[in-house]
């Protein structure tokens, strides 16, 4: 049975989800232009010591993420997502302060420790999606989630980039002042979505990552799928690992210009997530837009190693943006296998899915990137991380037949 919220309560708690995930996607985005190039001034301005750095940082916070994600999740099948969702943006706030007053690199990774805890409430947000959404509207709804992600990569990047051309600091304020703003926000107004009556006792056995990834193979027909999101996890996490030292090393970008890129992306992601996707769902189906989503990812990857200028960098976008189909629809396909008291654990697990990904994504990635980059290394080929990407993403194109049978709907 779904928990049913009063109709005015319902609107109030999804326009909070909305906003909640606008706001940390935007405080995300905002950092983006910047955080890599800090890294690389509190280095010496050496990018080959920064890309050792950045990957380090990036597998540190997926490392926490990894273990928060399942805890915030079977924290909010136990006591409702309301508190989760408002310690975790509070939590938030306070880790961008830390960041922006951060004097060195170990204050700056410190800081990226504490944003991986309270970043993980990204899964409990998901959770309430599910909690007051019917079965067969939560692949659009999810449309809606990744579209909000979007407008907060076409806001927070582009802000970012003209702070960041200010002082590198300046995004970070700005940041915890959205974020905590939507605390207080949320703390009037968000209702609770998960009655009493069918919330899950809370458990460590759930509350683990070993746990909450069990539920994965306890389920028929879950594995493959979540195989399958893992590949794109992986994937996608070439972006966060090496895409500003990339441009910055191949194109010399500036932060602005990273960051008017990144607001580009954004808009053609709200363009498929927030105006395509619910459609075509409905001609197409869940099945196809999942392979239409990892195929347009392969090309759009493949065309980002080949290029050799900034203009035909972003061209590639275009191509690219299509996979943006496969994260709402696999989500949709996934949340209807699952019974309202386990959503949560269902987030928590996908997010531990990304929480892997991005262990190994920001080593692999600025790996690749470090050897591939220097001309005079023997091996030059920039555009290597992305061809791998390319292919990790080939995995999951391959996964995703066994994943979805065919009479899911076409």
């Amino acid at each position: 049975m779904r928990p049913v919220l009063g109709q005015t309560a319902t609107k109030a708690g999804l326009a909070f989800i909305l906003i909640t995930v606008l706001m940390d996607v935007l405080s995300l985005g905002l950092v983006i232009p910047i955080t890599a190039k800090l890294v690389k001034e509190l280095a010496g301005n050496n990018p080959i010591d920064a890309a050792s750095y950045v990957g380090w940082f990036g597998t540190i916070w997926a490392f926490m993420q990894f273990f928060s994600s399942p805890l915030m999740g079977a924290l909010s099948d136990r006591f409702g997502r309301r508190p989760v969702l408002l310690l975790s943006a509070f939590g938030l706030g306070i880790d961008y302060i830390i960041m922006a007053l951060a004097p060195n690199l170990t204050w700056l990774f410190i800081g990226r420790i504490l944003t991986g805890i309270t970043a993980a409430s990204f899964s409990t947000a998901s959770a309430y999606i599910a909690d007051v959404t019917p079965p067969d509207k939560r692949s659009a709804a999810y449309g809606i989630y990744g579209a909000t992600f979007g407008l907060g990569f076409i806001l927070g990047p582009a802000l970012g980039g003209y702070l960041g051309d200010i002082g590198l600091r300046y995004p970070f304020w700005v940041a915890a002042g959205l974020t905590l703003a939507n605390a207080c926000y949320g703390f009037f107004v968000l209702p609770e979505s998960l009655p009493k009556e069918v919330r899950k006792p809370f458990r460590w056995s759930r509350a683990n990552p070993q746990g909450s990834l069990n539920l994965l193979r306890s389920v028929p027909g879950l594995l493959p799928m979540a195989i399958s999101l893992f590949t794109y996890q992986l994937a996608h996490s070439v972006f966060s690992s090496v895409f500003v030292l990339y441009t910055d090393s191949r194109f010399q970008w500036t932060p602005g210009q990273v960051g008017r890129a990144l607001a580009i992306v954004g808009i053609l992601n709200f363009i498929v997530q927030g105006v395509l996707i619910r459609p075509l769902i409905g001609i197409l189906g869940e099945r196809m837009m999942v392979f239409i989503g990892l195929i347009g990812g392969i090309i759009g990857f493949t065309a980002y190693g080949i290029v050799n200028n900034g203009s035909m960098f972003m061209a590639s976008t275009v191509l690219f943006c299509t996979m943006g189909f496969f994260s709402a629809a696999i989500q949709g396909l996934m949340s209807k296998r699952m019974d309202p008291s386990t959503q949560g654990q269902l987030s928590g697990a996908n997010s531990s899915l990304n929480g892997i990904a991005g262990m190994i994504g920001p080593i692999l990635f600025t790996t690749v990137f470090r050897t591939t980059i220097d001309p005079d290394g023997g091996f030059y080929l920039p555009g290597a991380p992305f061809f791998l990407a390319a292919i990790v993403l080939g995995i999951g194109l391959l996964t995703a037949f066994i994943a979805i049978p065919k009479q899911s709907k076409l």
